[in-house]
């Protein structure tokens, strides 16, 4: 992608997203390019799926269903009840579909940053732990932030493992639903890291 394309891409993000989502974006944007040269993974993949993750969430949960419903997007039970949760596989189809992005990785990278999903490729853990660390993120956020980022440039499926088990105890703690997906790639790095 050349550089005119990308400040065309990141005009038209701004032209729809919320400003505190833009600037979300483009912090997932960067440090998903920093993460990309500290792992070896394309940095140019990287950039688009950063800057392309939350492209669909301009719209109400109510939108996004019904979006995914008239587009043919596979809509899961838990999604049916917490229809946030479909940004990330309706941003990949509008990545396809919108902003003419047919690199299968960098798809599925949007599709998973909010779930995760069992033994995920380079760029999707990239992709998911850069959406958790990004600048804009604040310690009221998240308490243990700082940790999580230092861990990220380090460590990625222990920085997977850890966002994972916060992001559970802290949906549990709410009393919000635990999409599926997430509880069984929570399981699975607890095991390939040998944390029981």
């Amino acid at each position: 992608m050349m550089k005119e394309d990308l400040y065309q891409l990141e005009k038209s993000l701004e032209d729809i997203l919320p400003k505190k989502r833009y600037l979300h974006s483009l912090g997932v944007m960067t440090t998903a390019f920093s993460m990309a040269l500290a792992f070896g993974a394309d940095y140019k993949k990287a950039v688009l799926a950063g800057l392309l993750h939350d492209c669909a969430k301009y719209m109400t949960g109510e939108e996004m269903l019904k979006e995914c419903i008239d587009k043919g997007v596979p809509v899961k039970q838990v999604e049916m009840l917490k229809p946030d949760l479909l940004h990330a596989k309706l941003g990949a189809f509008y990545a396809k579909t919108v902003y003419n992005i047919e690199d299968e990785e960098i798809l599925s990278a949007i599709t998973w940053h909010t779930t995760g999903k069992p033994d995920m490729t380079t760029l999707e853990k990239i992709i998911f732990v850069a959406d958790y660390i990004e600048p804009n993120r604040t310690l009221s956020d998240i308490f243990n932030l700082d940790d999580i980022r230092k861990l990220s440039f380090e460590n990625l499926d222990e920085a997977v493992y850890r966002i994972l088990g916060d992001t559970i105890a802290y949906l549990m703690e709410s009393g919000k639903l635990i999409d599926e997906t997430t509880a069984d790639t929570y399981n699975f790095y607890k095991r390939k890291l040998c944390k029981e």
